[in-house]
């Protein structure tokens, strides 16, 4: 997510710092006056006392991403995810920082009946990572206090190309899949996934920036596109990429599905996603055919859980 909401908060004219492991390398972000890189570990409180001061806000992206990423390092994944929250959220209030935005997931509502689920439903996070995500939102929203304005956003999956591409969510491996074996294997079929535009996720954080502290403080919002089944995917993903693409159903196990209402946000602050599942899919297309995406059946780089296991990290 970082690697586009960057460039995106340096276009608006954003003096950008960015704390980053660098485990994809630094060239995935820009060379820019307005930016600093700093390499280093969001588990480090020290650092964290040098770089946050001056600050006026936080976009606090940094976790270990999804249930499978997480489960390979149960007591990493814990220390990253939750325990670097409550200094890093200290730091920030008594540094003067004046507004802190987290990104959470829509992960933490579990398995829902209701045809829509919206943000006044409880949390039933069926997970490690998904608890911990709910966990870091209550801690948020207890440490609010005059002038330090939070703001708590549930986005669901992200897709599309980023220059720090993952292709191991579910529209960039159907697309994947599709230009490069000219075939999309389905599993199950009928789970509804919520999705959302990568341009479009980077907007909504350069907006929660700009919008005014009373419309936001406290706040929790869906940040989500259309809902769709899998199968329904797999043929958007097959009329975009063209003729010749072959998808197999095969049975799963696991139907859970995720349906996601993202009408609050549209709501109360006007802001609705501009950018189709049909437009990631073609920005995917687009930049296979350039030569953008090298080896992506095979390179790590894509893929969070072989990286992680390739780089070790503790």
């Amino acid at each position: 997510m970082g690697a586009v909401l960057v460039p995106h908060l340096l276009d608006k004219g954003y003096l950008v710092t960015v704390l980053d492991l660098m485990i994809y390398g630094e060239d995935v972000l820009p060379n820019h006056p307005n930016l600093a890189l700093i390499k280093g570990d969001i588990r480090n409180r020290k650092l964290l006392e040098e770089v946050i001061p001056g600050c006026d806000a936080v976009i606090h992206l940094a976790c270990i991403s999804n249930d499978p990423s997480f489960e390979l390092d149960p007591a990493l994944g814990k220390s990253i995810n939750y325990d670097a929250f409550i200094p890093l959220v200290d730091i920030s209030r008594d540094s003067g920082v004046r507004r802190f935005i987290y990104a959470s997931s829509s992960s933490v509502y579990g398995v829902k009946n209701e045809r829509n689920v919206t943000e006044d439903l409880p949390l039933e996070p069926l997970t490690d990572y998904s608890r911990y995500k709910a966990l870091c939102e209550r801690i948020l929203l207890q440490k609010r206090a005059p002038g330090f304005t939070t703001l708590i956003l549930r986005p669901a999956t992200v897709c599309g190309y980023s220059p720090r591409l993952r292709l191991d969510l579910t529209v960039n491996i159907l697309t994947n899949h599709a230009v490069n074996n000219r075939k999309i294997t389905v599993f199950g079929g009928d789970q509804m996934r919520p999705n959302i535009h990568i341009d479009d996720m980077a907007d909504l954080y350069v907006q929660a920036l700009r919008w005014p502290e009373k419309a936001i403080d406290g706040k929790v919002f869906n940040a989500g596109y259309h809902n769709h089944r899998v199968r329904e995917i797999a043929e958007l993903v097959r009329n975009v990429v063209g003729d010749g693409v072959e998808i197999v159903a095969t049975p799963k196990d696991d139907n859970r599905s995720y349906h996601i209402s993202s009408q609050k946000i549209k709501r109360e602050l006007c802001f609705a996603p501009s950018h189709t599942i049909e437009d990631a899919v073609r920005d995917l297309v687009d930049a296979f055919a350039n030569g953008k995406i090298p080896d992506p059946m095979m390179d790590i780089r894509y893929y969070n859980i072989k990286m992680m296991q390739a780089f070790n990290l503790k």
